[in-house]
């Protein structure tokens, strides 16, 4: 491990994951996970078109499972989610630049294809990273122990600004797309498609860095709600693959992040992905750890600014795909020990942020008990924890490309769909306060995916 440049903290986790386990939470990442699990077993970067072209059938124990369940939590948004998953041919993907490496030729390819920006960048943005970031950046760089030269941090400049194609007014409105704007520093671009078009991914080169990464879009989203500012500490709790962690980095520069996987083989993997996207000159600010998620907060209490938790999780889209029935069910036997395991993680999450920090919970499943109860669960036991409410900052801005629907306390209800506009300034109600979640829909078949943030109260 030493060969990828990054400090590695010791190995003394008592958390083992089942083997089946390790595969739940890399779905975000697209085809690039798939690549460098590829290359782990000798194939090329070719096998990953064929990979889509493979025909492969259900597990059907686990379908039967999502009907009972699913047709009650998400109710009229079910079966249009069932048809979305069941069809592989129809999940798009997103193409996020690596702004540590020369683009301009995979930019104006996307672009003569008909991909677009999905957050568009334009004066407005440039405004608001001119803004709060930049003084962040100044305090950072007036540190004497600044851990890089001024010319390392992240700033804006006109080469990261492009123009959206279509009309910003389209659907939303133009107060509504800036809105959106301000989601992101726009160093973040990423592309997409309105169709299912694949994109090739980039085979894993020792000391070559990637120009992008392939992955649902959706996955963006608990970065972008996380807000990472230039020199601040953040800890990614359950970071391999390593997709989330690289989103960060296109969004800020931070002082420190520390990528935090138990599993060894996985942590090979976020290693890896680390070495094929962030440059040396940041690799001081980089740790890879490897310790228990569950009890991280103890040993790091108050030390983060920003802590992801993006937790293990009963993945919607490979349980489908990836079992035989017997396999289903003992998965399914797993699925409910899960919620326990995520609210140690997120407890410790909110352990190891300082007071006034922020903890971005997410998973990609649309469970109910793995999504909004664990949040519930975990506010309950926690009374410094504050839930802060996203439907406004991002539900709204881009429901333009996903297909939203808002946590609910209950369970076993039909999801009340609320109005995209708010009504009688009432939109930060509690069940919008838990979280938000992107269910898969036609024409938006990104997701799952739900996220919550979660403020500690100074």
């Amino acid at each position: 491990m030493s060969k990828y440049m990054f400090s590695i903290l010791p190995f003394n986790s008592t958390w083992r994951t089942p083997l089946w386990c390790l595969w739940l939470c890399s779905c975000h990442s697209g085809p690039d996970a798939v690549s460098l699990l590829n290359e782990r077993k000798g194939a090329r970067n070719k096998q990953v078109t064929k990979l889509h072209k493979k025909k492969r059938s259900s597990c059907q124990p686990v379908l039967d499972h999502f009907d009972q369940q699913y047709s009650q939590e998400l109710g009229d948004l079910w079966p249009s989610a069932r048809a979305v998953l069941l069809d592989r041919h129809s999940w798009q993907y997103g193409v996020m630049l690596n702004r540590f490496s020369t683009v301009t030729d995979i930019t104006q390819t996307l672009q003569s294809q008909g991909f677009s920006l999905l957050l568009p960048q334009t004066n407005v943005s440039t405004l608001l990273c001119n803004g709060p970031s930049t003084i962040l950046i100044s305090k950072h760089q007036a540190r004497k122990d600044s851990l890089l030269p001024p010319q390392y941090i992240s700033k804006c400049s006109p080469n990261d600004s492009y123009v959206q194609p279509e009309s910003p007014s389209h659907a939303l409105g133009r107060d509504l797309q800036s809105e959106a704007l301000s989601l992101a520093c726009p160093s973040l671009q990423c592309y997409i498609h309105p169709y299912p078009l694949r994109f090739p991914s980039q085979a894993h080169r020792p000391g070559q860095l990637k120009q992008y990464y392939l992955l649902n879009a959706a996955s963006l989203l608990p970065v972008l709600a996380l807000q990472v500012r230039d020199g601040e500490k953040v800890l990614d709790l359950c970071s391999a693959p390593g997709g989330k962690a690289i989103a960060i980095f296109q969004c800020a520069t931070p002082a420190l992040i520390c990528c935090n996987e138990p599993d060894p083989h996985r942590r090979d993997w976020l290693a890896k992905t680390l070495e094929s996207f962030v440059p040396h000159s940041l690799n001081s600010r980089v740790i890879v750890s490897a310790q228990d998620g569950r009890s991280f907060g103890q040993r790091e209490a108050g030390t983060y600014d920003k802590v992801l938790v993006d937790a293990p999780c009963s993945n919607d889209r490979t349980w489908l795909y990836s079992c035989s029935g017997q396999q289903g069910e003992q998965r399914l036997q797993e699925r409910a020990r899960l919620p326990m395991l995520q609210a140690q993680l997120l407890r410790s999450a909110l352990s190891a942020v300082r007071p006034g920090g922020v903890v971005v919970y997410s998973t990609c499943t649309m469970s109910s008990s793995e999504n909004y109860a664990v949040v519930e669960t975990v506010l309950n036991d926690c009374p410094e924890a504050e839930p802060e409410d996203l439907w406004e900052e991002i539900a709204i801005p881009l429901s333009k490309y996903f297909a939203f629907s808002p946590a609910h306390p209950g369970h076993g209800q039909t999801l009340h769909k609320p109005s995209p506009q708010p009504q009688n300034g009432n939109v930060s109600s509690y069940h919008h306060r838990l979280g938000i979640l992107v269910v898969p829909q036609p024409g938006k078949t990104w997701g799952p995916m739900f996220l919550s943030r979660i403020r500690r109260r100074k």
